[in-house]
């Protein structure tokens, strides 16, 4: 039987040369609550960046509700919990997805990170700084809420994409993550995404008066990256445990996806910490 950690591996020392200079961007991706469609959003977003020749692994870090994998049909044999527990490589539990899309899940004691001892705490920043330069993104799929967890990931990331629906409780718990972040630091710079649209204008609709609540209660400007429409296509992908960017790769929803990594990829990079600048300002917080 193929050990797919033994190629994982491989392709790391193959490839280690070559992937020196490049620069490892994390892109947190979270929401104010629950059913908005966070994970799936994050899942297909990877997968359409990866569409552009991107290296990308997805790390799904809901410490409450990991569901990437399920989203995938996958159950991953190890998790960041279970290679903290066992002193694994980070290269044994990285799993290969469709397309090469590389994830990792956090696993069920993951929620207990924070709270680590020194030892473990030294062999999960260790292992996770050996992935620097070996893919170019890094998507946190973060808790949904204002949890201490969700705060240190989204603080910590180069990019925030914050996830929400036209529907108004959906919109007043994300405008409750928005002022939590900017209470702490003023300097994060967060992207809308509106899921769920009915149509293109309310979209907008909703974008345009989220940005203005943001901008008149905490003079904050916040960019609108794209509208992703209802979409049947969506909730059978979902029952088929395939990302519907695959299985459905010409509905509505994949297409929106593909014009929100465009318009992404067009967007100035911003200055790259890299996965060990993340890990030092995300366990620091």
């Amino acid at each position: 039987m193929i050990d797919q950690a033994k190629l994982l591996r491989d392709k790391v020392r193959q490839k280690k040369a070559m992937n020196e200079n490049r620069k490892t961007r994390i892109i947190a991706v979270t929401s104010g609550k629950g059913g908005v469609g966070k994970s799936n959003f994050a899942l297909n977003f990877a997968l359409s960046l990866v569409k552009q020749n991107k290296k990308v692994l997805i790390f799904d870090v809901d410490l409450g509700f990991a569901n990437v994998d399920v989203l995938l049909g996958r159950s991953p044999k190890e998790t960041i919990a279970s290679m903290i527990d066992k002193g694994l490589s980070v290269w044994d539990i990285i799993e290969e997805g469709p397309n090469g899309l590389l994830f990792i899940s956090g696993g069920s004691g993951f929620n207990e990170m924070f709270r680590m001892d020194e030892a473990k705490m030294n062999l999960f920043f260790h292992e996770l700084s050996t992935i620097q330069g070996h893919v170019d993104y890094i998507i946190l799929d973060t808790g949904a809420g204002l949890s201490d967890e969700n705060m240190r990931f989204i603080l910590a990331a180069d990019d925030v994409i914050l996830v929400t629906t036209p529907e108004p409780t959906a919109m007043t718990d994300a405008y409750a993550v928005v002022k939590m972040v900017h209470q702490k630091d003023r300097n994060v710079h967060m992207k809308l995404i509106i899921n769920q649209c009915t149509s293109e204008k309310e979209g907008i609709q909703t974008a345009d008066n989220f940005k203005k609540v943001t901008e008149q209660f905490l003079s904050k400007q916040i960019d609108t990256l794209g509208f992703i429409p209802s979409d049947a296509h969506v909730t059978s992908s979902v029952k088929k445990q395939v990302p519907f960017f695959l299985a459905f790769p010409n509905c509505q929803a994949s297409k929106a996806v593909q014009n929100v990594t465009n318009d992404f990829l067009q967007l100035p990079a911003p200055f790259k910490l890299g996965v060990k600048g993340f890990l030092l300002k995300m366990l620091n917080k």
